[in-house]
């Protein structure tokens, strides 16, 4: 499974019971957003170029069973037990985003940890979905139960206002909210360093762009 699905919004909110068959879960763009069941779970891996540090560096956590079942027909850079033998350094560590992790996670304990980033979180996301859904001019793109905490996506009533939304937001400081080719409309990612006035800011421009197209 992907947890979160930065291109349509979606997002996993719960673990989903899978039995004996073991459970893989691509976490990168909502690692560290919250806490994680690690015991339901057979692998997780994370990129960390969303939420955790540079791009260059995957968190990986596995089962020791899962290990033992590496085929030695992997290519070894591609083989998670070779790695776990030599304790991550079969290959030369990617030490810059190794080092940025670690300011990373040191902040995220000051901030109270994983639960106090979930809150937060929780409320940078409901303030931008009560404004989608508060009207009707804005239209989100997943079905409530599903939305993304990290990634918020919605359209406007047609294509015109979408150009024109995406390119007065720009103009007003508020860049990168053009949703990806495949969905279209706009898409918001309030990933953890996002600041919650920056949520704040998109909000007020929602009303006043309403206001002025609505």
């Amino acid at each position: 499974m992907t947890s979160n699905n930065t291109i349509f919004g979606t997002e996993w909110h719960y673990t989903p019971e899978v039995g004996r068959v073991p459970l893989v879960s691509d976490t990168s763009s909502d690692m560290f957003s919250r806490p994680i069941d690690v015991a339901r779970h057979a692998l997780i891996y994370a990129g960390a170029q969303k939420n955790l540090a540079p791009a260059g560096v995957t968190i990986v956590i596995i089962r020791d069973d899962m290990l033992q079942r590496s085929p030695s027909t992997i290519p070894t850079m591609l083989n998670y037990a070779v790695h776990a033998e030599n304790a991550s350094l079969y290959n030369t560590p990617p030490v810059f985003a190794i080092y940025v992790m670690r300011l990373v996670m040191t902040w995220l304990l000051k901030q109270g940890g994983l639960a106090a980033i979930e809150k937060v979180n929780i409320r940078k996301a409901n303030k931008l979905y009560a404004e989608i859904d508060r009207s009707g001019f804005y239209r989100g793109h997943a079905q409530q139960d599903s939305r993304s905490r990290m990634n918020v996506t919605f359209r406007l009533p047609n294509e015109e206002l979408d150009k024109r939304f995406a390119k007065e937001a720009t103009a007003a400081g508020l860049d990168g909210l053009k949703g990806h080719r495949s969905v279209g409309g706009m898409r918001a990612s309030i990933y953890n360093a996002f600041p919650e006035v920056g949520v704040d800011a998109l909000v007020q421009f929602m009303q006043e762009f309403e206001r002025k197209n609505g």
